[in-house]
């Protein structure tokens, strides 16, 4: 009588396991630990130093080969994907909420505010909020749900007379798109600054006599210039970068 596959099988392999074989469930459990890890990383890295975080910085932060990486997330739209799922879901939220105000133009200062707070407090997603990734489905999703009800919200903001007529939401993406750079360049040595620029930016988009929360005080003459100094240091990485990476497709 033939022996049972089940005899040669290592102590606590499921049958039909070969010897030093790891059990399919086995690697789902270490595939999706091996995902959370690698989401972790980048969003600690893609946090403090915004999306231009290389794959193999991520990789070696998560711990995990390249290749790991790339079974995981074939390309970085897929990883920004997986990242940043919460933090649209808080961008929607956001709308939401100050939909749910009884004052549309007290709901759209607070959404402002709101949404410049979450790119001041993740210059990753600081980006994110100021561009636009075709290829990670669910973010865009969701960008588009928030963007229906942002709609809803600046109508009616202009119903109450306090918001201006000729504002749209393409002056929203371009208050974002100026957030990002203001958290790029000061979030080190002048890190509250974008209350600054919020202030101001508010202040053109109301009608005379709309109600205002105060100006936040301006930053420091030596705070500003810290952050020039880091600013023209990191445009000088960049193009040195930049002009690395020229070399080698130059060299191949």
């Amino acid at each position: 009588m033939a022996a049972s596959t089940e005899s040669y099988a290592s102590p606590g392999a499921s049958p039909g396991t070969s010897p030093g074989t790891q059990p399919e469930s086995g690697l789902r459990v270490d595939a999706e630990r091996n995902r959370e890890r690698i989401v972790a990383a980048a969003r600690r890295l893609f946090a403090t130093d915004g999306l231009d975080v290389s794959m193999a910085c991520v990789a070696r932060e998560a711990g995990v080969g390249k290749a790991t990486l790339s079974r995981r997330f074939p390309s970085r739209e897929d990883l920004i994907n997986a990242v940043f799922a919460d933090r649209m879901d808080g961008y929607v939220s956001a709308v939401k909420q100050a939909l749910a105000d009884p004052d549309p133009w007290h709901g759209f200062i607070g959404f402002i505010h709101d949404v410049c707070a979450m790119q001041a407090a993740d210059r990753g997603f600081a980006e994110v909020l100021a561009m636009t990734f075709p290829a990670a489905k669910a973010l865009e999703a969701r960008r588009a749900e928030a963007y229906h009800g942002l709609l809803e919200l600046i109508s009616r903001a202009k119903a109450t007379g306090n918001l201006r007529e000729d504002f749209t939401h393409q002056d929203l993406v371009i208050l974002l798109m100026a957030n990002a750079g203001v958290v790029a360049a000061t979030h080190a040595a002048a890190p509250d600054t974008w209350h600054r620029l919020v202030g101001h930016m508010l202040r053109g988009f109301a009608n005379p006599g709309a109600e205002l929360p105060p100006l936040a005080e301006a930053p420091s003459t030596t705070a500003i210039y810290r952050a020039m100094i880091r600013a023209s240091r990191s445009a000088r990485a960049a193009g040195g970068r930049a002009e690395r990476g020229m070399g080698r497709s130059r060299e191949e």
